[in-house]
């Protein structure tokens, strides 16, 4: 099977049966989307919710956040991973808003980079859902699925983003950065994967190369109890 083939197929699927995809992070407006991303580095979207609608009750702008100390916003934070990184980079990350953009999220990716706690994934996904652009975020999710299907052997996470942008068509990007995360948070899991259950398992590599290996061990098997005579 060629690459692509294999990304027809798979993203004929995702159109298919999940026509519908989106981030599982509550929020309201783009600077609680914001907000929200920073929090999931390393973290469950189920997490992040539960911490949100108090921080946001409290903190529900970007001046409001700006004018925080770091020990305002700590108790609201410290039950996601790496609090004190992140209730610091919120807090400037909102000073640099209030100072720079007039305390609106911007639409441009080198902008968003710019802000404190905000890597390529993160501008990716503030980019691709709130303004509609064209770019897939690669987080660990999407990385370890596109490299298990056969979507990309790239050894970077800016890499793969190239390969899934180079295949996948502008207009399925947006949901194909939900259909790959979601897949890989309930289906393709880092653990356990649930392969027999999986509905991409036809055009997997990985599930290829698996049947590959018990074909061959089989060959084997027959081949030398052939040998001995007993067939």
């Amino acid at each position: 099977m060629t690459r692509k083939e294999r990304y027809n197929a798979i993203f004929e699927w995702f159109a298919l049966n999940r026509p519908v995809a989106q981030s599982e992070l509550h929020y309201a407006n783009p600077f609680q989307l914001l907000v929200a991303v920073i929090l999931s580095a390393q973290c469950t979207d189920k997490r992040v919710n539960m911490v949100t609608p108090a921080l946001f009750a409290r903190f529900p702008s970007a001046d409001k956040l700006a004018a925080a100390s770091f020990d305002e916003v700590y108790p609201f934070v410290k039950s996601v991973s790496y609090p004190n990184a992140k209730a610091r980079h919120l807090i400037a990350m909102a000073q640099m808003l209030v100072a720079d953009y007039d305390g609106a999220v911007p639409a441009d990716i080198d902008a968003l980079m710019r802000l404190p706690g905000v890597g390529r994934k993160t501008a990716n996904v503030i980019a691709s859902i709130v303004y509609d652009q064209p770019v897939i975020a690669v987080d660990t999710h999407v990385f370890r699925v596109s490299h298990r299907l056969g979507l990309s052997d790239g050894s970077t996470p800016r890499a793969v983003e190239l390969d899934l942008e180079r295949h996948i068509p502008v207009s399925q990007r947006a949901i194909a950065h939900h259909w790959l995360i979601l897949h890989g948070r309930y289906v393709c899991t880092a653990r356990n994967p649930k392969c027999p259950e999986c509905p991409l398992s036809a055009w997997c590599r990985e599930a290829f190369a698996d049947k590959e290996e018990v074909a061959a061990e089989v060959g084997e098997y027959l081949a030398a109890i052939d040998r001995m005579g007993i067939i």
